[in-house]
């Protein structure tokens, strides 16, 4: 038991900074009280990319970016007793956790207690049409028969219960975000699984911290409206919570960013659809009494946070495939760029309402009509002068001779005109669609392994 515990927020997703765990490390290694260093680097669209990556290899399918965050901080988390809790074992945690062993032994360090988190894998559990079945707000999964990856969300009883049995380190796959604060938590202060009010402050101490720099001012800068200083050596957040769920969320010294009530407030509400009912595996979180207050420079009190009874029944991201999307761009500059670029847009829609009047595609002209129209929009209205106009025409198929049609015609442009087409540069990329469902708790196994180190 502790009275306070610290936990550093040292990723917001799969392709987050590597150095930002440093600072987070220094300032933990100062603290008194049990300390955690947190990685959430998992999304929908991650994973399913993992369980391809494993397919091929099965060594493989853990974050690909895990030697990064780990390598610079592991010598220092073992000697300061910093837990480390992360998802970035992704499709395949226990590879993960082999490979953070040979880090450890490659560096000359004691051998780390690792403990893999299992269970959210739902291959073999439940099929194609039993997944469909349980699909919520769609129909993706109707008639689809190679699932790429289903996993459910597991909570923070497996995260606690490793920590429980002496972990270093927690490697998960699938967990819903704030259980790796929530199972540290847990842990730490023998909190009940039933103790409802104080497992929502846990969830929303995971919820502040999911995010890693967004809310210390990264996703939050807006420059003029929501000014941020030293966003380029931006802070990541730290959390220091009491036993009754009290969390006050800081930065390390010496870094960059803000925290105050805007930046916080702007995390609490970030991907809630009911702040009275906020779903998570081991509490339903009540928002709506949350108060939030500066206690000085870059230190914000929440207090406040009220949970419910666990849900019935758990979130599933279900993903398939869903063929390729083509693109193709080609580049206009210097006098008349901007009507030279309309034009090219026009002959390709031209030849191909002619040559394939079913094909369905998108122009975009970048920097003067794209991201707010819609498919038909880069040929309407004016384009302005504009010196230099990048089009971007792409179209999805099943394969990729499907879109094959649209990336010859434009690259034809090069010499077929109009005037000073260049930089052509094609893509094919695999799609993958992502349908929800909402599984029955019996078909979560989640398990924990302890990793030995070898003899």
């Amino acid at each position: 038991m502790t009275s306070r515990v610290y936990i550093g927020g040292a990723a917001g997703f799969a392709g987050d900074r590597t150095d930002a765990a440093g600072p987070l490390v220094e300032a933990l290694a100062q603290a008194d009280g049990r300390r955690f260093l947190m990685f959430e680097t998992l999304a929908e669209r991650t994973l399913a990319l993992s369980q391809l990556e494993r397919r091929r290899d099965p060594s493989r399918g853990y974050n690909p970016a895990l030697d990064r965050f780990i390598t610079p901080i592991l010598a220092r988390c073992l000697e300061e007793q910093i837990r480390i809790v992360g998802n970035f074992g992704a499709a395949n945690p226990k590879a993960a956790a082999l490979r953070i062993q040979t880090i450890a032994r490659e560096q000359g360090l004691r051998p780390p207690r690792i403990a893999v988190v299992e269970g959210d894998d739902l291959s073999g559990v439940l099929g194609a049409q039993e997944l469909a079945a349980r699909e919520t707000g769609g129909a993706i999964l109707r008639g689809a028969s190679d699932i790429v990856a289903a996993n459910v969300y597991l909570g923070a009883q497996p995260i606690a219960e490793a920590l429980d049995r002496g972990a270093d380190i927690v490697v998960t796959g699938r967990v819903v975000d704030s259980a790796l604060a929530l199972g540290p938590l847990a842990h730490a202060f023998g909190w009940r699984w039933d103790d409802w009010d104080r497992l929502a402050a846990g969830t929303l101490a995971g919820h502040l911290l999911e995010c890693g720099a967004q809310i210390t001012g990264g996703y939050f800068a807006d420059p003029g409206v929501k000014d941020v200083p030293g966003l380029a050596e931006v802070g990541y957040p730290l959390a220091e919570i009491d036993a009754n769920g009290a969390i006050v969320i800081g930065k390390p010294d010496g870094t960059g960013g803000r925290v105050d009530r805007q930046t916080v407030i702007e995390q609490i509400l970030y991907e809630i659809h009911d702040p009275e009912a906020y779903l998570v595996p081991d509490v339903v979180l009540d928002l709506s009494n949350v108060t939030v207050e500066e206690l000085g420079h870059n230190r914000v009190r929440i207090i406040g946070a009220r949970g419910h009874p666990a849900p019935e029944t758990l979130k599933a991201t279900v993903c398939v495939d869903a063929g390729v999307l083509g693109e193709v761009e080609i580049s206009y500059a210097g006098p008349n760029a901007a009507a030279r670029a309309r034009l090219a847009a026009e002959i390709i829609r031209d030849r191909l309402g002619k040559r394939a009047p079913d094909f369905k595609f998108r122009i975009d002209a970048v920097g003067v009509t794209s991201i707010l129209t819609d498919d038909d929009g880069a040929l309407r209205g004016t384009w302005g002068t504009a010196s230099d106009v990048r089009l971007r025409f792409a179209a999805r198929g099943a394969k990729p001779e499907d879109v094959r049609i649209l990336l010859d015609e434009v690259e034809a442009l090069y010499c077929a005109g109009p005037a000073g087409g260049a930089g052509v540069r094609r893509h094919v990329t695999p799609r993958l669609a992502s349908a929800s469902c909402l599984i029955e708790r019996r078909f979560a196994r989640s398990s924990v392994s302890m990793i030995e180190a070898p003899a």
